[in-house]
């Protein structure tokens, strides 16, 4: 062995690692966004969230949805990927996060949505204009690039 070589596993578990959350951007046919209400937060969010190891984002989208709200839903196009710095109460070691938000299309009238109960107690279709005093800023920025993607056929990349 050469000098500095390092063991391609301690290499490995010595890199730098990222949580990678995947949602869905979700209309109704009047064009209201589908957002829900989480319990462990007390905010309201776009259904999706953290996936799970190994977990590909698209398909940790299709069963965060799946779960959340019973929706069944191929994810769509990539709209945005949100890079978030870890938040300072999860402490130094906190990693920071990737978000990735797909287009979930435009649901058929009359689908029947059914919430997670552990993890959500209401959902609404809101109109885009009112997502910005209704999600938190981060999660509201995030919204509103995956409505302008989505209008002009890019993926926004929103750098913290």
């Amino acid at each position: 062995m050469t000098a500095g070589f390092v063991e391609p596993r301690a290499w490995h578990a010595g890199l730098a690692g990222v949580i990678a959350v995947a949602g869905a951007l979700i209309r109704d046919d009047a064009g209201g966004v589908l957002v829900v209400r989480q319990i462990y937060r007390d905010a309201w969010a776009l259904p999706g969230g953290i996936c799970e190891f190994g977990e590909t984002p698209h398909a940790g989208c299709e069963r965060e949805v799946l779960e959340e709200t019973g929706i069944a839903l191929e994810a769509g196009r990539l709209l945005v990927v949100d890079w978030q710095p870890a938040a300072a109460e999860y402490g130094p070691g906190a990693r920071p996060s990737v978000f990735f938000t797909f287009d979930g299309g435009v649901t058929e009238p009359g689908t029947e949505i059914a919430l997670q109960a552990d993890e959500l107690d209401a959902y609404e279709f809101v109109p885009p204009a009112r997502l910005t005093p209704l999600l938190p800023p981060l999660v509201a920025r995030r919204a509103l690039a995956a409505l302008a993607g989505q209008a002009d056929g890019r993926t926004v990349y929103l750098p913290h």
